[in-house]
């Protein structure tokens, strides 16, 4: 048999049984039983950074874990977290607001949740325990923030239409991981004041930041579900194609570099 014939028939083999692999955990956060999702890919090898995915106010649903996936396929272990417990998720406003002022009625039961899953993504067998990212959208966008504020030890936290209130403002010195907010202009849910102030927040703070706006994008800018929810509930949110695909390049790079 041809040897060169025989090593092509190897690699596509290969190929073809490089694929994802997701699986659900369960874990303890604060006391309280939290289902998350880690997902990574086989067609990279070793030890890899790992990143967070903190859900929107909906909770741990089929976006945050699509959002996960993507991570994977870009080389990263990726778990989606769940802050709510049990992986519950809501279908409509009313009980997403109860499950977010629920979750974060005492903040530092909501970094306990947080940490619980840091220190499980960080113990998966694939993860480079050194190399670890927070993202979060919208609700998850606040928490990957504040644990930031908290000083907590990620190379980097990026935080995608979240919204930009502190839990407690952070001090001079206190955030050492780089942070990327990534906002819509036309963002009625955080306006232009919420951002000035976070600006002036994070530079009285002497953190590596970055803030970049969007010009036309409105809250939930990269779910394409938001038109839809927008509609059924009346709420002030769209799906914007061109903030989405940007937003998600300035991440790709982001990562790349905090990942050095």
């Amino acid at each position: 048999m041809n040897k060169a014939w025989l090593l092509g028939l190897t690699l596509i083999a290969g190929q073809s049984l490089a694929a994802l692999h997701g699986k659900d955990v369960s874990y303890t956060g604060g006391g309280v039983k939290m289902k998350g999702y880690v997902v990574y890919d086989d067609q990279f090898k070793g030890k890899r950074p790992a990143v967070l995915v903190v859900h929107e106010w909906w909770g741990l649903n089929d976006y945050a874990r699509s959002r996960a996936d993507q991570l994977a396929k870009a080389g990263y272990v990726a778990m989606a977290v769940d802050m709510y417990g049990d992986g519950k998720h809501a279908n409509h406003p009313d009980n997403a607001m109860a499950f977010m002022q629920e979750a974060t009625k005492n903040t530092d039961q909501t970094s306990a949740r947080f940490r619980a899953a840091e220190k499980l993504l960080k113990a998966n067998k694939h993860s480079d325990s050194k190399k670890l990212a927070a993202i979060g959208y919208c609700f998850g966008g606040a928490v990957v923030l504040n644990m930031a504020r908290q000083g907590e030890p990620l190379k980097g936290v990026a935080s995608f239409h979240g919204a930009l209130g502190a839990w407690q403002p952070a001090q001079p010195g206190k955030v050492t991981s780089k942070v990327l907010v990534m906002t819509g202009a036309d963002d009625n849910m955080v306006p232009a004041e919420a951002v000035a102030k976070f600006d002036e927040e994070m530079k009285a703070a002497q953190a590596d930041y970055r803030v970049i706006s969007y010009p036309g994008a409105k809250h939930s800018f990269t779910n394409p579900g938001a038109d839809d929810i927008a509609k059924k509930f009346g709420m002030p949110i769209a799906y914007n194609a061109e903030a989405d695909k940007a937003s998600w390049e300035e991440l790709r790079v982001f990562l790349n570099t905090i990942f050095k």
